[in-house]
């Protein structure tokens, strides 16, 4: 929760506590995005009929070297076996 300042200079400053682990970010914050297709698809490597994909989020936690690949990215999963799927979307990622 923010405080507020009081004092001199202290105008409309709030001081923020510091986040110490990744506990602190709100469970549903944490949940990967959900799309409904507008027609049932088959997944490529379980065979399943989907209806929805999953976005889930990447970010970049550890490299040993100077990298020029971007910190954060998506993917896309199937809902049923949790498999990478191939997506070329417009406008999603």
């Amino acid at each position: 929760m923010a405080t507020r300042l009081n004092g001199a200079g202290g105008d409309d400053v709030y001081e923020l506590p510091p986040v110490d682990s990744v506990d602190a970010i709100p469970d549903a914050w944490q949940n990967p995005a959900v799309y409904t297709l507008e027609m049932n698809v088959r997944c490529p490597h379980c065979e399943g009929t989907i209806s929805s994909i999953r976005i889930v989020g990447l970010s970049r936690s550890q490299v040993a070297f100077t990298s020029t690949l971007p910190r954060k990215g998506r993917v896309a999963v199937c809902p049923e076996c949790d498999a990478i799927l191939p997506v070329e979307l417009s406008g999603l990622l």
